[in-house]
């Protein structure tokens, strides 16, 4: 199966960050910028990267005292509108597979757990916003990824089902959304996730780069 090209698919969903997006050091520097602000530690870069993924609540949410939380959201969203304009960078050759697949006639979409005025700065930032035809976000919709339900409302927004759809992520949760949607999904690796908490999701390939995503289809 894993030599075979991927057919019928006629919408491809990607997750943002650590899929198409590299934000982790802007992340990382409104995280910290926070953590001081509020007189908390700062946290190591490893220890940020592996609370990505499920939110900026979430993201901040084990680190303080849960009476700071407004606060330091707050603190970290007014931080965040210049750390991602200052250091958030694409993946290498995203554009050009997006070009690509665009070109083909597939539908584009993106599904982020990332609040949807993060996610539009970002994509606009870096020149995103003229390959897709629908961005969904976790504050959209009543619950994020790892449920299904900021997928299953893509294929509703096109009109699609799940056997025509791919979904592309970076980590284990993605793999979860995708497997509970019923939409083949393919990981990249690189993300928050480690390889062995992608591979014990079994998605339908685990891949080292976006390029990687051409030769399946």
């Amino acid at each position: 199966m894993n030599g075979m090209k991927i057919k019928g698919i006629k919408l491809i969903i990607f997750d943002l960050d650590g899929t198409l997006v590299d934000a982790y050091g802007a992340i990382i520097k409104s995280f910290n910028y926070t953590m001081r602000k509020l007189g908390y530690p700062p946290q190591d870069s490893p220890v940020i990267r592996r609370a990505v993924g499920w939110g900026d609540e979430n993201l901040l949410r084990p680190f303080i005292n849960s009476g700071d939380l407004k606060k330091a959201l707050s603190l970290y969203r007014s931080h965040h509108k210049k750390s991602l304009l200052k250091y958030s960078r694409l993946f290498p050759k995203v554009k050009m597979v997006l070009r690509r697949l665009k070109t083909k006639g597939y539908k584009l979409a993106i599904a982020s757990n990332r609040p949807t005025r993060f996610s539009r700065i970002v994509i606009c930032h870096l020149g995103l916003d003229k390959y897709f035809g629908f961005i969904l976000c976790k504050d959209a919709v009543r619950q994020g990824k790892p449920h299904p339900q900021i997928l299953n409302k893509i294929m509703q927004r096109f009109s699609l089902k799940p056997k025509q759809t791919l979904y592309v992520g970076d980590m284990h949760i993605d793999a979860q959304a995708g497997r509970r949607a019923g939409i083949l999904t393919v990981i990249v690796i690189g993300g928050s996730s480690t390889r062995q908490e992608i591979g014990r999701e079994k998605p339908y390939r685990i891949i080292k780069n976006i390029p990687e995503v051409l030769k399946l289809l």
